[in-house]
């Protein structure tokens, strides 16, 4: 018993804390965007991901672990596709489109309700500074940076990525066949372009102008909230 006290007195809890903060905010984004991707296929007709159990913000229905542990380090990370089978779609190629584009926009609109919250919140430290407040500031913050870097990520036009899911639907019918059939490889290049660091700059910019342009969008939050304080 005593060798587990000395143990657990020397552990940096504050590192402990940070890291499942990181991890949970992890599991917030990529159910947010799992589950976004599933509702926008059965609005538009395909019940695929609703009769595999991904309409649900459920992490455990969504997560992929190598997935998961990119995007509590590098904060650019991946889950379990949802299913869909575009036969379903009115429009296939456009269903599809949607259905990809859902994920990103998902993502996009929760970093700005965390930014958002975040304002607010901070107003409220800044009159009355709480140490339970700064853990969930952080919480906020870690969701800001990795719900954008997961939505400009999946902008990028590569299989099997939603920007490419996107960009191939204005291709022409054989073309798009052709690139869905081989689609399943895109996902080698992709793991080269990450191994290698070329994703890094670009990716890293545009999570980035995200971001600045979310906090300046939400820097009304702060003013609102402590003007309700003072």
């Amino acid at each position: 018993m005593n060798h587990f006290i000395s143990w657990v007195q020397q552990l940096d809890f504050d590192s402990v804390i940070q890291t499942a903060l990181i991890v949970c905010a992890s599991l917030l984004c990529i159910t947010f965007h799992e589950t976004c991707h599933g509702y926008a296929a059965y609005l538009l007709g395909d019940p695929t991901a609703k009769r595999a159990g991904r309409l649900t913000l459920n992490p455990l229905r969504h997560i992929d672990l190598v997935g998961l542990v990119m995007m509590a380090v590098v904060h650019f990370g991946w889950a379990k596709p949802v299913p869909v089978d575009m036969r379903n779609f009115k429009n296939p190629k456009a269903g599809m489109a949607l259905t990809a584009l859902a994920g990103p926009l998902a993502n996009v609109l929760l970093a700005y309700i965390a930014v958002l919250l975040y304002m607010a919140l901070a107003a409220v430290y800044y009159v009355k500074a709480a140490a339970w407040l700064s853990y969930v500031l952080t919480f906020l913050y870690c969701v800001q940076l990795i719900s954008a870097g997961l939505a400009v990520f999946n902008i990028f036009p590569i299989p099997p990525l939603d920007g490419s899911k996107v960009l191939f639907a204005f291709l022409p019918p054989r073309a798009y066949d052709t690139l869905m059939r081989y689609e399943r490889y895109g996902m080698a290049l992709l793991a080269i372009l990450l191994l290698t660091n070329v994703l890094d700059a670009p990716l890293t910019f545009l999570r980035e102008g995200l971001l600045d342009l979310l906090m300046k969008g939400g820097s009304w939050a702060f003013t609102l909230t402590l003007k309700c304080l003072m």
